[in-house]
C-alpha cells in the first residue's frame, strides 16, 4: 500500500504510540502487571465523589444530558464552560481576559498538534521553523505531533546535585539560541517526565526571549496551577498575550473525557477554533459537562489545593523514601519531584540501554516508560538518554512497593 509521507510518519512512529499500546495491552490483558507507566491519575474517592455527584446532577436534569451528549459545541468549545474559566482566571489572577482568549480541544494532545504546527513547520513564504524545547528532557507526546520532519529543537539541560542521591535540571541560558528559525518556545511545568518547575525566574527569561523575538512562550500547565496545582514548591502562575497556557480536565482525574484548555491571544484562539471544525467539527462536551459547575462555583480549587495536591505530596514522600531504600548499593539519582506525580531515576552506571532495561522489566510484569523517549530534537549522542527511566507513583502503594522492590533487583543484577 502506498502511504503519503504524513502516513508513512505515522506508520512508523515508534515512541508514544508502542508505549500507548503496551499500557492498553497490560490494563486489558495483564492483571498482575505492575503499572508504573502511563500518566493516568490517582482514582481519588473524595475527588471521584465530587465526579459522580456531577455526573448525577446532569442525569437528572433532561435537558443538560440531552444537550451535553446531542448536540455540537462552537468549533471554540462549550461556551459555558469557557465563560466560567475566563470568570475564575480573572478573579484569581486578575488576568485581563475574556471569553475569546479561550478555547477547548479534545486532549491536551490535539492542543500540541494545532499548535506546533501553527508555529512550525513550512510557512507560506517558503522558510521553516522550527519548535525550541529549551529544557530536555520534555514531555514524550511531543515527539510525533509534528507534521513537517525535523519539527523540534532542544539542547542539554545544566545539572545541579542537591545531594548524594537528588539532582536537578536547570535551562542551560548561554547556549539557548533563538534565532529566526525558531517560531515558537515549549515549556512543561511541571515538566513531564521529570516533575521539575521552572523557577520565576526561568520563565520570566523564556518570556523576554520570546517577546524579543516576536515569538510566543508556550507552557503546558497540565500539571499545574490553578488545577490540579500538583506542585510541591513555590511558582507563580503568569500569562500575558505573547504567551499560550495550556491547561487539561486529564490529571484533574478526567483522563477519558479528553478536554484540554488553550489560553492565548485572539488570533491564536482563532485559529484553533478554525482547526478544531475541520479536524474533528467541534471539541466533545461530556468534559465541559462534568466540569463547569466545578469551575463555576470554584471549588474546582479547593478541590486541587485540599484535595489533590496533598494526596501527591504524601505519596510522593513516601514513594522517595522507598525508592531510595530499595536502591541502596546502586549508582542511582533521583529528580527533585517538585510536582507532577513521577519518579525519574537516572542510573550512570547501567550498562544496557533503558530500552533493554525496558524490556527486561516487562517480562517480570513490571511496566515503566524509558527515558530516550524524552528527549524531541535533541539529536546530539548523550549516553544520559539512555540511563533513566520514569516512573509513575499515583497507583496504590503496594503496586509501587512492589514494583521498586523489582527495578532495584534488576538493576541491581546487571
Amino acid at each position: 500500500m502506498n502511504v503519503s509521507r504524513f502516513g508513512k510518519k505515522i506508520a512508523t512512529t515508534s515512541g508514544i504510540g508502542r508505549l500507548m499500546e503496551d499500557l492498553g495491552n497490560a490494563l486489558s490483558q495483564n492483571t498482575d502487571m505492575l503499572m508504573l507507566g502511563g500518566g493516568n491519575p490517582a482514582h481519588i474517592p473524595d475527588v471521584q465523589k465530587y465526579f459522580r455527584d456531577s455526573m448525577e446532577n446532569l442525569l437528572q436534569d433532561n435537558l443538560a444530558f440531552e444537550k451535553a451528549i446531542g448536540n455540537y459545541d462552537p468549533p471554540q468549545g462549550n461556551i459555558e464552560f469557557i465563560e466560567a474559566m475566563s470568570r475564575l482566571l480573572r478573579k484569581e489572577f486578575g488576568w485581563d481576559i475574556t471569553p475569546k482568549n479561550i478555547a477547548l480541544t479534545n486532549g491536551s494532545q490535539s492542543a500540541f498538534f494545532i499548535l506546533f504546527n501553527i508555529f512550525g513547520g513550512a510557512y507560506q513564504d517558503g522558510t521553516e521553523k522550527k519548535i525550541m524545547f529549551p529544557l530536555a528532557p520534555e514531555y514524550i507526546g511531543y515527539s510525533d505531533v509534528g507534521i513537517s520532519e525535523d519539527l523540534f529543537v532542544s539542547i542539554e539541560p545544566l545539572i545541579s546535585h542537591e545531594d548524594e542521591h537528588i539532582f536537578k535540571y536547570h535551562i542551560d541560558f548561554e547556549n539557548l539560541n533563538i534565532d529566526e528559525t525558531i517560531g515558537a518556545i515549549c515549556v512543561s511545568r511541571p515538566t513531564n517526565p521529570t516533575g521539575n518547575v521552572l523557577t520565576d525566574k526561568e520563565i520570566e527569561k523564556l518570556n523576554e526571549l520570546a517577546a524579543a523575538n516576536k515569538i510566543p512562550l508556550i507552557i503546558d500547565n497540565a500539571y499545574g496551577m490553578p488545577f490540579p496545582d500538583i506542585i510541591f514548591t513555590q511558582a507563580k502562575l503568569t500569562w500575558n498575550e505573547n504567551m499560550i497556557l495550556c491547561l487539561s480536565l486529564s490529571k484533574l482525574g478526567l483522563p477519558a473525557v479528553r478536554t484540554g484548555i488553550i489560553i492565548a491571544n485572539e488570533e491564536v484562539i482563532d485559529m484553533v477554533a478554525k482547526v478544531n471544525a475541520v479536524m474533528s467539527l467541534a471539541p466533545g462536551g461530556i468534559g465541559p459537562a462534568i466540569a463547569t459547575d466545578l469551575i463555576r462555583t470554584g471549588k474546582i480549587i479547593n478541590l486541587s489545593r485540599d484535595i489533590i495536591k496533598p494526596f501527591y505530596f504524601n505519596k510522593v514522600q513516601a514513594a522517595l523514601i522507598q525508592a531510595i531504600h530499595e536502591l541502596d548499593g546502586i549508582n542511582f539519582h533521583i529528580h527533585k519531584p517538585e510536582g507532577t506525580f513521577f519518579l525519574w531515576l537516572w542510573f550512570p552506571d547501567l550498562p544496557i540501554t533503558d530500552t533493554e532495561l525496558y524490556e527486561r522489566l516487562k517480562k517480570r510484569n513490571v511496566l515503566v516508560v524509558p527515558g530516550n523517549y524524552f528527549f524531541p530534537g535533541l539529536k546530539k549522542k548523550w549516553p544520559h538518554k539512555n540511563q533513566c527511566i520514569r516512573l509513575n507513583y499515583s497507583q496504590d502503594s503496594e503496586t509501587f512497593s512492589k514494583g521498586i522492590k523489582i527495578i532495584a533487583e534488576e538493576v541491581k543484577s546487571l
